[in-house]
């Protein structure tokens, strides 16, 4: 909100340094309350980051591709998921935490570097403003939408947060197996965002509503696949494919949003981190209380079942208001 009035190619160059900064300070961080306050530095610019990238990538291409190019964005964290997790296990292992960090705040530099180079030097908006940004929050429709996303994503996320732990207890495999568990969970979300931008740019929002009951569907499957290790690659691909709900929902805020795009695209990625959240811990409280590690299926599917409820309504409310393409 605060760059509103800022080039969007330097929005990002700004975001990705303060990642660096915050990366490089948790490699150093000498205690572990230290530690908790450079991370929270890291994650500060994490949603306007992708949300300004989103709207640079839209920006770029005509109308009718637009989600896709959302989900080029996007995945950088799918690919992430795929390639950056096991490297970042292995890094740890053979090396300790601290080079993992290091690492990262080298490619965010790398990054910054990136962008200057190819991003489009598009001036700012003549008539942006923060006050402006803050438009979006009148809007019902971006609150909806917003909730789609807090809802529905922490289903994926309340298994997640437990896989590696679900692995060892229930599938009773080694931790050499778990990277390789996550690998195929972040080649389901690389397919998911292709495919479902592919969706949602022939069929706009309702695409959001077919990824939220496949989400339910295959985190109901998770419990009974848990005690077998190909069933539950299976079925964490499955999971993983829920993950192209972020370019639908991106894409639909640019057509809800208004003049008050910037805030919005980043708040798309507030609403992402709010299910990073609520998911594990509505997991974590069924866990204690002695529901077994599986039960994270169950919840997962009971918050995707909740997302979709609220995409119906906004769906419901919006059909009236929002062009047939968006």
């Amino acid at each position: 909100m605060l760059g509103a009035r800022s080039p969007r190619w330097l929005l990002l160059i700004g975001f990705m340094a303060l990642f660096a900064v915050g990366n490089g300070l948790s490699a150093m961080a000498p205690t572990y309350e230290w530690m908790l306050v450079f991370r929270f530095l890291s994650g500060v610019p994490h949603g306007a980051y992708f949300g300004v990238a989103a709207l640079v990538a839209a920006s770029i291409v005509p109308l009718h591709l637009r989600t896709r190019a959302v989900s080029t964005i996007l995945m950088g964290l799918t690919v992430a998921t795929v390639i950056g997790v096991p490297f970042a296990n292995l890094v740890s292992h053979a090396f300790g935490w601290r080079w993992t960090f290091a690492i990262v705040s080298v490619l965010a530099v790398i990054t910054m570097g990136l962008v200057a180079l190819f991003a489009p030097r598009d001036p700012a908006h003549a008539d942006a403003s923060p006050l402006r940004e803050l438009g979006a929050l009148k809007r019902s429709q971006v609150w909806l939408t917003l909730g789609v996303g807090a809802i529905g994503f922490g289903g994926m996320f309340c298994v997640y947060a437990y896989l590696a732990s679900t692995l060892q207890a229930v599938t009773g495999v080694g931790p050499e197996i778990l990277p390789w568990v996550f690998a195929v969970f972040g080649v389901g979300m690389f397919l998911g965002n292709i495919l479902g931008a592919w969706a949602a740019d022939r069929v706009g929002f309702p695409a959001a509503g077919g990824l939220l009951l496949w989400s339910a569907a295959a985190l109901a499957l998770y419990p009974f696949a848990a005690p077998h290790l190909w069933a539950v690659m299976l079925v964490v691909f499955l999971i993983g494919g829920g993950g192209g709900l972020g370019s639908v929902l991106q894409t639909r805020l640019m057509d809800v949003a208004g003049d008050a795009q910037t805030l919005a695209a980043a708040l798309n990625h507030s609403a992402f981190n709010t299910a990073n959240a609520l998911g594990p811990l509505l997991g974590g409280l069924a866990i204690a209380a002695g529901y077994g590690w599986t039960s994270t299926g169950w919840v997962g599917m009971g918050l995707s079942l909740g997302g979709f409820a609220i995409f119906v309504i906004a769906w419901a409310v919006g059909r009236a208001r929002v062009p047939a393409s968006a």
